[in-house]
């Protein structure tokens, strides 16, 4: 582009400013829009469901043994083995329900290992995390006890990945049955008279993974099995809210899967999405505590996703 040419480009683009500037000048002045809002403070908005606040009990670390169970001869201040600051502060918390046991200590936990005098209860290796001894101290006496205390409802997570849909079965009756059954009265002589009500059943969870590395073409059918004998083996009033295995991160067609071939009986989807201060590889989380100001920054975003 020549000289004359960067003039004839500059002084029409002044002249363009000065033209808009002389019609701004020029032009009547707009009167502001008048906006009118009406607030209905009578009248209640959206409202949360208070299970978003639920909570989460596995036997991971410290999350049992130690923070919610010490047993009876501790040195550590509790009320019948249950430590008296961690009850006191979910009961302020109003902690709405409570899922146990896991996670996934929950597909290799059977239920019967956890029940009867504690003496006699068999040891068990923790294969998931840490492969720590597992004392079957803390079972389905204690849990069932302790959402009683903290005044939370219950969802129990049932074991698909090493179980049986017998065991998940018999889990029930002895829980929920107010019968003459060998399973009811063996709760009876175990020490308690009445039935616990369930209020959320899990059928495995993260069977796309720990859970048994299922596809969901494959889960689909095994849940509608495990499905049918939640309802057969559990009386009629007292029936869970039944909880299906769902997906993971961001994917989409586990939901679909079990939308469209689950039956009546998929009354909800655990869908697990993980955020965490590094979300590039699993295996480099970041750490717990402590990270910067970036990392707070991603961890965030990715939970908006």
């Amino acid at each position: 582009m020549n000289r004359r040419s960067i003039f004839a480009w500059a002084a029409l683009a002044a002249g363009m400013t000065v033209a808009s500037v002389a019609s701004a000048q020029t032009a009547a002045p707009v009167a502001p829009a008048a906006v009118e809002v009406t607030i209905h403070a009578d009248q209640p908005g959206a409202r949360i469901n208070r299970n978003i606040y639920g909570q989460f009990a596995e036997h991971l670390g410290t999350g049992i043994y130690e923070g919610v169970w010490v047993g009876e001869k501790s040195d550590i201040p509790n009320t019948n083995g249950y430590r008296n600051d961690v009850v006191a502060a979910l009961r302020e918390l109003k902690v709405p329900v409570v899922r146990w046991p896991g996670g996934c200590f929950a597909d290799d936990y059977h239920w019967r290992e956890g029940v009867g005098p504690r003496q006699d209860r068999p040891v068990r290796v923790n294969a998931h995390w840490g492969g720590v001894p597992e004392t079957n101290e803390f079972g389905t006496h204690e849990f069932m006890a302790f959402a009683e205390m903290i005044g939370a409802e219950v969802y129990i997570s049932a074991n698909v990945g090493s179980g049986s849909v017998q065991e998940m079965g018999d889990w029930l009756e002895y829980m929920t049955s107010d019968t003459n059954s060998a399973l009811a009265n063996e709760r009876r002589r175990n020490g308690r008279e009445q039935p616990w009500k369930v209020d959320y059943f899990g059928i495995g969870n993260e069977t796309w993974g720990c859970g048994g590395n299922m596809r969901p073409e494959y889960y689909v059918d095994l849940f509608r099995q495990y499905a049918a004998y939640v309802n057969i083996r559990t009386p009629r009033d007292r029936r869970p809210v039944i909880v299906a295995s769902g997906g993971n991160d961001d994917g989409t067609r586990w939901a679909e899967v079990m939308s469209t071939l689950g039956g009546n009986d998929v009354h909800a989807l655990s869908h697990h999405y993980y955020t965490r201060p590094r979300q590039e590889r699993w295996e480099d989380k970041g750490p717990a505590i402590g990270f910067g100001e970036n990392e707070w920054i991603s961890t965030l975003s990715n939970t908006m996703l």
